[in-house]
């Protein structure tokens, strides 16, 4: 069944090798969404989450603000219905291993 939404974010600034990833998959998983994070060329992360409207701005708001080190200078987010194509919100490899 699939239910709520889907965020779409990319992260720019300085957002990799500051522990991003792993700040945003904690945050996804205390919100029960589902999804990925991945750092993306470029110095970017992407990062895809399916869940209630609630939950999903309360990630965006995370993610805007981003962890100690890091230094958000934009975020372009769309928002489209939810596949159901997830069955836990995971990290995945990218480009660079920063984290």
């Amino acid at each position: 069944m699939t239910a709520g939404r889907r965020l779409d974010a990319v992260v720019h600034g300085r957002v990799q090798g500051v522990g991003f990833r792993m700040y945003i998959r904690r945050r996804a998983r205390e919100l029960e969404l589902t999804g990925w994070v991945a750092n993306e060329p470029g110095g970017r992360v992407h990062c895809v989450a399916e869940g209630p409207d609630e939950a999903l701005d309360r990630l965006e708001t995370t993610i805007r603000s981003g962890p100690p080190g890091a230094w958000v200078e934009r975020v372009d987010v769309e928002r489209w219905p939810a596949t159901g194509e997830f069955t836990g919100f995971d990290v995945r490899s990218g480009w660079h291993g920063g984290d």
